[in-house]
């Protein structure tokens, strides 16, 4: 990737690139991401998640639905991204509606989660208190008894949302804080550039 990616024409094909150096440099979750949300006051919310796919119409994570962020995307059906890589010291920040996916994309990514995960995806009430770590392993215990050996369904709270973005940022560190930013707007079937002042 050239030094000086200002001259890229739109956002996927330079986040695509992004993304692979990431994935070769970052020592951890070169995919985690924070997502922004905003709760039913008005209050921002911000946590890390991790992306499970990428490409022109969107980014796609999964959660549970009945969990905050759940709740917050269904109510607003909005958010806000960033990824952060600190060994290449660039930064993307995404904004725009989410959706969720179709439910064959959201059991095929279930389906190939660790075991383990599909039982706690159960066992979980996420965001809700909690009495005690030993209730938390008496349910993942109960799930594992209920589902022996057998396939493990996809709970019928647990998805996945897709943020179609409407702008995308980039940001490389520079020398004395004389950093490069370019922002992507969408526009029509495109994207405006636009170059910022650090």
């Amino acid at each position: 990737m050239s030094s000086d990616f200002t001259d890229t024409a739109e956002p996927n094909s330079l986040f695509d690139a992004w993304f692979a150096e990431a994935k070769a440099s970052e020592p951890n979750d070169p995919n985690a991401m924070a997502l922004a949300t905003v709760d039913a006051s008005g209050l921002p919310n911000v946590r890390m998640v991790l992306l499970k796919e990428h490409g022109p119409d969107g980014f796609v994570f999964f959660t549970n639905f009945e969990s905050a962020k759940g709740r917050e995307l269904a109510a607003s059906g909005k958010a806000a991204l960033l990824f952060h890589w600190k060994s290449l010291r660039r930064q993307v920040r995404v904004r725009g509606p989410v959706a969720e996916v179709a439910a064959e994309e959201a059991d095929a990514y279930f389906a190939s989660r660790a075991r383990a995960s599909r039982i706690g995806a159960w066992a979980s009430q996420q965001s809700r208190p909690l009495e005690s770590r030993f209730a938390l392993e008496k349910a993942v215990a109960a799930y594992t008894a209920k589902f022996g050996v057998g396939e493990i369904p996809r709970p019928p709270y647990w998805s996945g949302f897709r943020l179609a973005p409407v702008e995308i940022e980039f940001w490389k560190d520079g020398a004395f804080r004389l950093h490069d930013r370019v922002k992507f707007t969408r526009a029509g079937d495109g994207w405006e550039k636009t170059r910022l002042y650090p």
